[in-house]
């Protein structure tokens, strides 16, 4: 397992080139890393002097780094999809559509990419994996896919099964999936061998994003407020996604005491300005990676106190709306929405309080 990295902030902060140096300082300390870019073609080669292709390349001792292109992404998980197919049904109808002819519909990138990232971290390969998206709230959105659609499962699945239409439709799904399917279907479709498969690996992302020793984001912004005002805002949304952001690079700074405390009580590491192409001085000047896990956790659930509490930095009380429904809690925070399961201890529990102080939202049971 890798630990995957990457960075969040304003365009034109430097955090592509935050993301080389921190991929080279890795690498120079013996660490097997990968470099995932989604950066241009002409960006990169400037940046890099070279431009990584459609499948890691090594660029030098311990650095491999991969240009991450949705339509090459999709051409490959199609192949998987047919595999998929041959494999359950009898007779397939995907097998003459084939991935080159296949436009990527708006959001399928995120899933290509995070996807791209598992197999990546899967492979052993690697002990770091430095990401480098866009760094806005499309990243955010990426990392938060595996608690997104793990909701829509569980939502979904309840409502299917209660509906007429689930009742209806119930009692002809084993009939039919002896006659077309190679597998024996129960009374949950949301059981069957490939819905499991996708679950089980909805609860790996899941279970890594809550770890930041093996994921975690780093803020990257200049002295500039509205760098700082970008960074500050994707901090507290990072934090609804469930991404621990573990630091701040103040790039291009020599370290302003009022930025410092504007991200408190995150560490700030300043790094002056460089020389183009010298990269051991930015190597250098670069944070220690590995005290993420210093940094406060999105979620800390106290079962004995029956208290949830949300780490929400650059949100106010007015900007935060708590709902229930259920065995779960809703927290809408600015255009970010997290749904929390919460443990047997507390699931159906009314909430009988809750309350904003130093950027946590505390809600009581």
């Amino acid at each position: 397992m890798a630990l995957i990295l990457t960075f969040l902030g304003k365009g034109g902060v430097g955090r592509t080139t935050i993301a080389i140096a921190t991929a080279k300082r890795f690498a120079a300390q013996g660490k097997r890393v990968l470099l995932a870019l989604q950066e241009p073609e002409t960006v990169l080669n400037v940046l890099l002097g070279d431009v990584p292709g459609a499948y890691p390349r090594e660029l030098s001792p311990n650095l491999a780094a991969v240009q991450l292109q949705a339509a090459t992404l999709l051409e490959r998980s199609w192949e998987e999809v047919k595999k998929l197919e041959s494999q359950y049904l009898r007779t397939p109808f995907f097998k003459e559509v084939f991935g080159q002819e296949l436009g990527v519909l708006p959001g399928m990138d995120n899933a290509l990419v995070l996807n791209a990232l598992r197999e990546y971290d899967a492979s052993g390969q690697y002990d770091v994996i430095v990401y480098d998206g866009a760094g806005d709230q499309t990243t955010l959105r990426l990392f938060g896919m595996p608690e997104t659609l793990s909701w829509y499962t569980r939502r979904f699945r309840k409502v299917f099964a209660d509906s007429d239409l689930g009742k209806t439709l119930t009692p002809f799904l084993q009939p039919i999936a002896s006659a077309v399917l190679n597998v024996s279907w129960t009374d949950d479709i949301f059981n069957q061998p490939a819905a499991q498969q996708a679950n089980n690996i909805l609860e790996q992302g899941k279970e890594a994003l809550a770890d930041p020793n093996r994921v975690a984001a780093y803020l990257v912004t200049t002295d500039d407020e509205a760098a700082i005002a970008t960074a500050k805002y994707l901090w507290g949304a990072a934090q609804q996604v469930g991404l621990t952001v573990g630091g701040v690079i103040l790039n291009r700074s020599q370290g302003d005491d009022a930025t410092m405390q504007a991200f408190a009580p995150l560490s700030v590491t300043a790094v002056p300005v460089q020389a183009v192409n010298d990269w051991q001085p930015l190597m250098d000047t670069l944070p220690q990676f590995d005290q993420a896990s210093q940094a406060p956790r999105p979620i800390a659930i106290n079962v004995a106190e029956r208290k949830v509490s949300l780490f929400l930095p650059g949100f106010d009380k007015k900007q935060v709306k708590l709902t229930q429904y259920g065995p779960e809690i809703t927290i809408e925070a600015g255009d970010q929405r997290r749904n929390i399961l919460l443990p047997p201890e507390l699931s159906g529990k009314p909430v009988t309080g809750a309350k904003f102080q130093d950027n946590f939202l505390i809600i009581s049971f």
